[in-house]
């Protein structure tokens, strides 16, 4: 899970070590990157909001002829990232420091749902992609998460506040990418079929040439 601005730090669960321990957890959220990678188009990548860089580093690796950038404002991201020497900035996700139409994919990775002012960073998301470029979205079922977790005997994770200000549906998605400038142009709901029982959903925008993004 994420380091969160505002978290208190005492009992925080670090992404890096719960992949650290392997197993079936792991599986599943390279199933979900996998799922999202294949929605990238272009050569310049931008992971917006990259956490501890566990997606940017997976992007690096897997997309070697590609320019690809990471940007946070934690500085305890920040810090686990330059560890591993990615490429990661800081920045705020509602003033993005890129100038406009400089990148082809922006990532935004389980992100949306720790956001005050969600629309605000997908105008600046709209801003800084190429007419024709794509925002990935991925974002969590909370509910689903929390019973899966308890399945598998995960009491401290499914109790676990990870700071998000709401739960999204692939709906109110879809309304907020149109609101924002963007064309949807897919929507999946992992690994399963239904939104319901599914524990991500992965929607894409394109900046179309003759869309407007949101003042």
């Amino acid at each position: 899970m994420p380091v969160d601005t505002g978290l208190n730090k005492e009992g925080m669960i670090y992404q890096r070590d719960q992949y650290a321990k392997g197993g079936l957890g792991v599986r599943y959220w390279d199933y979900r990157d996998r799922v999202a990678f294949q929605y990238i188009i272009g050569k310049d990548i931008l992971d917006a909001g990259c956490g501890e860089g566990i997606t940017l580093e997976k992007l690096t690796m897997l997309f070697p002829d590609c320019t690809v950038v990471g940007i946070d404002t934690e500085p305890e991201n920040l810090e686990l990232c330059r560890s591993y020497n990615l490429p990661v900035l800081e920045g705020s996700l509602y003033s993005l420091p890129f100038a406009d139409a400089s990148f082809d994919t922006v990532l935004f990775s389980e992100v949306i749902e720790h956001l005050e002012k969600p629309e605000k960073a997908l105008s600046e998301i709209w801003r800084v992609l190429r007419p024709g470029g794509r925002v990935i979205i991925i974002f969590p079922n909370d509910r689903t998460f929390m019973l899966a977790r308890l399945a598998m005997g995960m009491v401290r994770e499914a109790l676990y506040d990870p700071g998000h200000v709401r739960q999204w549906t692939p709906g109110q998605i879809r309304k907020s990418l149109c609101r924002t400038g963007f064309i949807p142009v897919s929507a999946r709901s992992i690994p399963f079929l239904f939104w319901q029982t599914s524990l991500h959903h992965v929607s894409v925008g394109e900046k179309r040439c003759d869309s407007v993004g949101a003042v």
